[in-house]
């Protein structure tokens, strides 16, 4: 077998490999020799069929099947001689035309084909130890506290029938009886009966809440909305539907006291208990910012310490999710690149610039996992795929059984802990030292964020 580089340009390689007809026959030969003993042919004993007569009936059979098995080997061994790391699958060539195949498969000529590799980069890796970084961290002030149980107690406040013919303005709460339709039929989730509906709160469908404003108990309206069309329920995304409301009732907004009665309400003994457990969420939270962070300025400084070419390929293909991402969020917000500052030519320019990066650190963070054996253990699979069950009740075997036959759903959960393990390992080495900050600065959302 003679094997041959064609070409080398940066990251892709192309070889030509060409194997003798007396090797293919010779492979041929020992796949026949290995079947001799399992096969079972009338006229003949078990172990006794020669290997003439099993050539000519699964000759060609076989063949293929070693024709395959020598290419996958082939590929192997080149990827093993030339130390590659592959970004991608082999892209093997091999003869098209019917006569030529013929005469490989019947062991009359050469087996000549080419294959495509597009390969990783080697990566030289930095000295964690020596990047500096500062991890924002805010205290949870009394301030802050207060204004979550408002929060808390303006989504719990009390509502109380308005007078007789009174109408529904915004902060009121309507009750209603709904039946929705598309073209004039009916859709699975389209009807209610009972549904609170805060007008003003945003948590309809845009444009229902406004379309009740005036309304009165006992009223019945025809509602037009068009559904979201990044709404979660594909089937509705972008549909126009109609919806008969009757109002039942229309309830206007109380006063509602934060104390020890309140607390009772929500489960907990007394304030005292409510503002602890409103002050352990909050710094759950600013604890979730400050790591968003620090995460993000480590990965700015891994982007600024490792810099090389990264695979075409594996690029382009990050590029097409970004942007078919960015296209999808336009049309549902009915914006446009002009609406945006920009147009088509510069946003793609600038979203190739965030492919490539993701790509990098991508292949960065999954060097020092290699090289400092990181993984990712069965036990945190399984944590994962249990959390994510519980997000969805009554259907956590349904989860369970789709990660556990879904290999690329089960990549999707252990990609995130393999990069939250390989942060880690370098923040153990980073020491970053840490930098009070107000919860504003520690909340406050740029730009880059956003695009990242």
């Amino acid at each position: 077998m003679q094997v041959t580089e064609t070409s080398s340009e940066g990251l892709k390689h192309e070889f030509r490999v060409v194997v003798p007809a007396s090797d293919l026959e010779a492979k041929l030969n020992d796949r026949l020799a290995q079947l001799k003993d399992r096969v079972r042919l009338n006229g003949f004993r078990p172990g006794k069929v020669p290997v003439a007569h099993l050539k000519k009936v699964y000759g060609r059979s076989v063949m293929a099947e070693a024709i395959e098995e020598l290419v996958r080997d082939t590929n192997t061994k080149i990827v093993s001689d030339n130390g590659f790391k592959l970004a991608l699958e082999p892209k093997v060539s091999l003869p098209e035309d019917k006569g030529e195949i013929e005469n490989i498969i019947a062991g009359q000529a050469d087996l000549a084909y080419s294959v495509a590799l597009e390969v990783v980069p080697h990566i030289e890796l930095a000295d964690f130890s020596g990047i500096a970084l500062e991890k924002l961290v805010a205290e949870v002030g009394e301030a802050e506290i207060a204004d979550a149980l408002s929060k808390i107690a303006e989504q719990n406040k009390p509502y109380s029938p308005k007078g007789e013919g009174a109408k529904a303005e915004t902060g009121d709460r309507v009750m209603i009886n709904f039946t929705g339709s598309i073209d004039g039929k009916p859709f699975e989730g389209g009807a209610g009966e009972d549904v609170g509906v805060n007008l003003g709160s945003g948590t309809f469908i845009p444009g229902f809440e406004d379309q009740l404003i005036g309304i009165a108990a006992g009223e019945t309206r025809t509602v037009n909305v068009t559904f979201p069309e990044n709404y979660l329920a594909e089937q509705l995304a972008g549909k126009a539907a109609s919806f008969e409301v009757t109002a039942k009732s229309v309830d206007a907004p109380g006063t509602l006291t934060i104390d020890d009665e309140f607390a009772k309400t929500l489960g907990l003994e007394s304030l005292d208990k409510l503002r602890e457990a409103v002050k352990d969420r909050l710094e759950r939270e600013y604890a979730g910012a400050s790591r968003m962070k620090l995460k993000r300025a480590l990965l700015d400084k891994l982007d600024e310490l490792h810099k090389f070419e990264v695979p075409p390929s594996m690029a382009e293909e990050e590029f097409n999710g970004v942007w078919t991402t960015v296209l999808n969020d336009l049309k549902s917000q009915n914006r446009s690149f002009s609406d945006e500052g920009t147009d088509e030519e510069k946003a793609k320019a600038e979203y190739r610039v965030i492919a490539d990066r993701r790509v990098r650190l991508g292949l960065v963070l999954a060097e020092i996992g290699d090289k400092n054996n990181i993984k990712v253990t069965e036990e945190e699979i399984t944590r994962a795929i249990v959390e994510r069950a519980r997000q969805f009740p009554g259907r956590e075997k349904e989860l369970w059984d789709y990660f556990r036959t879904n290999p690329n759903a089960l990549a999707s959960l252990r990609a995130p802990i393999f990069e939250e393990k390989v942060v880690d390992f370098i923040l153990e080495l980073a020491r970053p030292t840490e930098k009070k900050v107000s919860r504003e600065e520690l909340l406050r959302e740029d730009e880059e964020e956003k695009a990242e």
